[in-house]
């Protein structure tokens, strides 16, 4: 393959000085340019057939048929709908380095009227994860022809069910994947619509949480709303429960690590003049220690005890352990940073506050030296501000071309170093 940069010809295995000499970043960032319009027709094909967690078949399919046409060695229905891979460089045994991107989405209806508009009823790419397959797809055909500029390998995986728990991340590490190589590093980018098209965010250390469901049944004894000595209205009871744990959550949220206990959601069932015998309440609990999440998931069941004795009534919890949380490593993240200032410029690349919310990322985090970036994708001249997660959310496609190619320089930079 020739790339050609100022209208000079590069070839893959030149030995002449321009070659030699020429910035690997001029030769990426080329790349990347000469990718926009077939990655705008990933990313648009991507975003029109939106599949949720599980169900990512006809992802994987078009996915597969993309690395085909780059003759990339690969394997699908890894981990369910999974799509796994190495890029073999110039030395076999040198560093090895995981790129990953995730393929569901979200059962969200679309509201935007652009051209490319999902047309899955309910069903939307509103956090992005087309965005992201299709970095990963550009980054894996610009580092392709350069295969001789780097040793070591680059593994890939295409990640299905990042929205579900336990998460998809769990069957890709249970599949085996990440051995034989293992690992050294393991990158990853996601949207962000607070940080405009053509920067990036990096935080260090701990940056998003673990995340656990709380799914809680009381069970009183209802009846006719106008005999309350009859009754033990599980309504209160819950009302009780909620005040309890969040005078448990404001402790919680005193301490030097970040823990959040919510809930949102409350069901009894029951009408003006009906008491029902059940009601249930269902909420989060997030935070950034291991060792702290146990001792707080204690204290949630201990309260969850004293308030049914206290009440005379059964309260079940199934507390659902999620993600961990997610850890990007210092000295990766450090070198990171350096690409992206190298690769973007050093006013491109921004400092990002820790998030409460969750990724399974963290899996990978917590057995590889990570680091979990964002990527800007919004545009305020465009009115392109929707957040992730919601019916208007998009992204000014020039992201695609920014992602793809400084995934591919990062890659380049960590194996070379």
């Amino acid at each position: 393959m020739i790339i050609t940069v100022n209208n000079a010809k590069i070839g893959a295995k030149c030995s002449c000085y321009l070659c030699v000499e020429y910035m690997i970043k001029d030769i990426i960032f080329a790349k990347a340019q000469e990718l926009e319009k077939d990655l705008v027709q990933v990313r648009r094909h991507l975003h029109q057939y939106p599949e949720l967690s599980e169900q990512e078949s006809n992802t994987m399919n078009f996915i597969d048929s993309e690395l085909n046409k780059l003759s990339i060695p690969h394997q699908c229905n890894i981990g369910g709908y999974g799509i796994t891979g190495h890029l073999k460089g110039s030395k076999e045994d040198g560093p090895v380095i995981l790129l990953r991107a995730d393929i569901d989405a979200l059962p969200i209806h679309e509201t935007n009227h652009t051209d490319y508009c999902s047309k899955i009823d309910g069903v939307m790419h509103a956090c992005g994860h087309d965005v992201h397959a299709t970095c990963l797809i550009g980054a894996l055909a610009i580092l392709t022809p350069l295969r001789d500029r780097f040793p070591g390998t680059i593994k890939f995986v295409f990640q299905p069910a990042e929205e579900k728990l336990p998460g998809g991340a769990t069957r890709i590490i249970a599949s085996g994947f990440l051995e034989q190589p293992r690992p050294d590093v393991a990158l990853a980018l996601h949207v962000f619509p607070n940080l405009e098209v053509g920067t990036c965010g990096f935080r260090s250390g701990m940056y998003m949480a673990s995340c656990d469901e709380l799914y809680i049944t009381i069970k009183g004894r209802g009846g006719h709303a106008a005999i309350p000595a009859e009754l033990n209205n599980p309504l209160y009871i819950a009302a009780e429960l909620i005040c309890e744990l969040e005078q448990l959550a404001l402790r919680l949220s005193a301490s030097d690590t970040p823990t959040v206990l919510s809930f949102g959601d409350l069901h009894a069932h029951g009408a003006t003049n009906i008491v029902p015998d059940r009601c249930s309440l269902s909420g989060t609990f997030r935070t950034m220690n291991e060792p702290w999440r146990s001792h707080c998931h204690e204290e949630i069941i201990q309260i969850i005890k004293n308030v049914a004795a206290k009440r005379s009534a059964v309260i079940d919890c199934n507390l659902v352990k999620g993600y961990p949380y997610l850890i990007n490593d210092e000295q990766v993240t450090f070198k990171a940073i350096q690409s992206a200032r190298n690769y973007l410029g050093e006013s491109n690349v921004r400092n990002l506050d820790i998030r409460m919310a969750s990724e399974d990322f963290a899996y990978y985090s917590q057995i590889i030296p990570s680091c979990f970036f964002r990527l800007g994708t919004g545009n305020k001249q465009k009115g392109i501000t929707a957040p992730v997660h919601t019916s208007t959310f998009d992204i000014d496609e020039k992201a695609l071309v920014v992602g793809s190619g400084l995934l591919a320089y990062m890659a380049i930079e960590f194996l070379n170093s």
